[in-house]
């Protein structure tokens, strides 16, 4: 099967069947995306379907049918995204295995919301637990990461 996966065309041999999470880490060698719970609860599996997030644990490889975005493809070149930089600037991650779904979720809120409420914050990443209670250092970096987006 054909895949596009952070810009870059890919051919990859396996079953129609396999979670996408596994053909990202076990075929195509991309560590970032995280195994949490298998059953979409945890988000640590997030990555980009076209422009939404999705749980690739839960997404079929053959379901696949838009370019594919990991944490490894967020930003451009040699730049983070603003949501990784404002995620750098409020120290978000502890442990840090939850980061990349985060992360992931909170620049889709961000592509479809350019300036969220609290409320709306809260409701998008909802899905996506992180053991160490980093919630208010989320938000936190989403308001700044909104902030930084709309001052270009």
């Amino acid at each position: 099967m054909r895949l596009v996966v952070n810009g870059i065309a890919r051919q990859v041999e396996a079953e129609g069947d396999m979670p996408l999470l596994w053909v990202l880490r076990d075929i195509l060698g991309l560590h970032g995306v995280k195994y949490g719970c298998g059953i979409a609860q945890c988000g640590a599996c997030t990555v980009w379907l076209g422009a939404q997030a999705v749980r690739s644990c839960q997404t079929l490889l053959r379901d696949v049918d838009q370019p594919v975005t990991t944490i490894e493809g967020l930003g451009r070149p040699g730049a983070l995204h603003p949501v990784q930089q404002a995620w750098v600037a409020h120290k978000v991650a502890q442990c840090g295995y939850c980061q990349s779904g985060q992360i992931m979720q909170a620049a889709a809120l961000l592509a479809q919301t350019p300036e969220p409420t609290d409320a709306q914050i809260d409701d998008a990443m909802q899905g996506n637990l992180c053991r160490c209670g980093t919630y208010p250092r989320i938000r936190a970096a989403i308001h700044a990461a909104a902030a930084a987006m709309k001052a270009g």
